[in-house]
């Protein structure tokens, strides 16, 4: 049975990521570090449709948790495979870098930076087993062009750019794509603090950002036709930047 694995995919981009691959027939791992209400409901939406999936209860950023949870799933399940992978899990913690703590720092580089390297080594050995995979990171804006008050999440954003166009080339003989997806202003709980109204007038699109318009980009690049595109940054900004 193929699967694909969501980090952060109890909310937000996660959610609709995970209800697009459930849709195309994917058996979904919800993996989500606390909030059990909200990915209670998200595994609700992924088995809507004939779909199917269950959660997985980790913090991306410890180890040895993961190691005890995913990388026990994956010895345990034989008959399954994880076919894509979404890095989605992150969190913002901002402030300008001449008050930025050393736990913000710290905090927002582990969950955003250190879980790519965690989980995708996890993951990557039954990839190169089968000579297939998809691998999508998603990013951010921030990474791309820098935002003022972001220099923990830009940075850590930024290192996973680096590091996607970096696996690409060492896995793609193997038949494993390896992108990234940067949003820009997308309509989720973490942009809920932003002045919606006085940043949509910088986007040439005038609006924020769907996470289901995202879900649509991850699905394009986890499909078997997307196996020529790899090491690539799209941007889902609403030609903000470019």
């Amino acid at each position: 049975m193929k699967c694909a694995l969501i980090t952060g995919g109890s909310r937000g981009i996660g959610r609709a990521i995970c209800t697009k691959m459930a849709a195309l027939g994917y058996y979904v791992l919800i993996n989500y570090k606390s909030n059990i209400e909200e990915a209670d409901k998200t595994l609700s939406l992924t088995k809507q449709n004939s779909g199917d999936g269950e959660l997985l209860q980790f913090d991306v950023s410890d180890k040895k948790q993961l190691q005890q949870v995913l990388g026990k799933w994956i010895a345990d399940n034989e008959e399954k495979y994880i076919e894509v992978l979404v890095n989605n899990a992150g969190i913002r913690d901002d402030s300008l870098m001449a008050w930025m703590a050393d736990e913000q720092w710290d905090n927002v580089l582990k969950t955003n930076l250190d879980s790519f390297f965690y989980v995708t080594r996890l993951v990557l050995n039954s990839m190169l087993a089968r000579k297939y995979g998809r691998i999508i990171n998603v990013v951010s804006l921030s990474g791309l062009k820098g935002l003022a008050g972001q220099t923990n999440y830009s940075a850590a954003k930024a290192g996973v750019i680096g590091a996607t166009k970096a696996l690409a080339q060492e896995v793609g003989r193997q038949g494993i794509t390896v992108n990234a997806l940067a949003p820009g202003f997308i309509k989720t709980d973490m942009t809920r603090d932003l002045d919606e109204k006085e940043l949509k007038a910088l986007i040439p699109v005038k609006r924020f950002g769907l996470p289901e318009e995202v879900a649509h980009a991850v699905a394009f690049l986890a499909s078997p036709e997307a196996g020529y595109i790899t090491g690539q940054v799209l941007s889902v900004n609403g030609g903000l930047y470019s």
